[in-house]
């Protein structure tokens, strides 16, 4: 049996009828698993660019966030943390793997004993380990994240474009970013390409690709 096909307002409210009772992954997951977006209603909120990815708000409130990544081949998240929220990614065309890690140690996990965030970061000397990749394309697996598995790498896989739902809870603005060469973290502001539907990114504000935050690369996927 097939997904059922919402228009995005529908998927929206939808979520937001979650927020009547704890939000928990495997609510949303079956969610997720079961329904999807029909493509045509997501046109205003799909802007690809050939030196990044884009990461478009569709829905935010205190509780919870969808937004609509677009991909175009050979880009790739860097490796990050959650801070400690609930995630859900189902890709809508193309194809994406998520390469999983989990945190060893640092020189700076006191850093972690901080309200609000799951780290304040700065370590220059860290162990994460590589663990599971998972293929993600559509009407297949819906990645999750979770209090446990918060740490992770979005790749995208062959030459087609990619568009992806994310759906966060709750909402932040910052996450833990590793730098796999330095052997470093740090904190890493988030922002959005587009908010419901209207470009806010302007071109002067765009760092060049040279500028960019280092991108380590992930082993390919099996």
């Amino acid at each position: 049996m097939g997904q059922k096909l919402l228009p995005v307002g529908e998927y929206v409210d939808h979520l937001k009828s979650f927020e009547r009772e704890p939000i928990t992954r495997d609510r949303v997951l079956e969610f997720c698993l079961e329904t999807a977006v029909d493509p045509g209603t997501l046109d205003r909120y799909l802007h690809f660019r050939d030196d990044m990815y884009t990461r478009n708000l569709i829905f935010r409130d205190e509780a919870l966030e969808l937004m609509a990544v677009c991909w175009k081949p050979g880009q790739r998240t860097v490796i990050h943390t959650h801070n400690g929220q609930l995630g859900w990614m189902a890709v809508q065309q193309g194809h994406l793997a998520v390469v999983n890690y989990k945190y060893l140690g640092c020189n700076a996990a006191d850093n972690q004993n901080v309200a609000g965030l799951d780290c304040l970061a700065g370590a220059t000397e860290l162990d994460i380990d590589r663990r599971e990749v998972q293929e993600c394309y559509p009407g297949g697996a819906v990645n999750t994240v979770d209090k446990v598995q918060t740490i992770h790498q979005v790749v995208v896989q062959g030459r087609e474009p990619v568009v992806s739902l994310h759906i966060y809870s709750r909402p932040i603005d910052s996450c833990v970013a590793f730098d796999l060469e330095q052997r470093r973290c740090y904190r890493r502001e988030l922002s959005y390409y587009s908010k419901y539907g209207d470009v806010v990114v302007r071109e002067g504000d765009l760092a060049p690709a040279s500028a960019a935050s280092p991108m380590p690369a992930a082993r390919p996927p099996r």
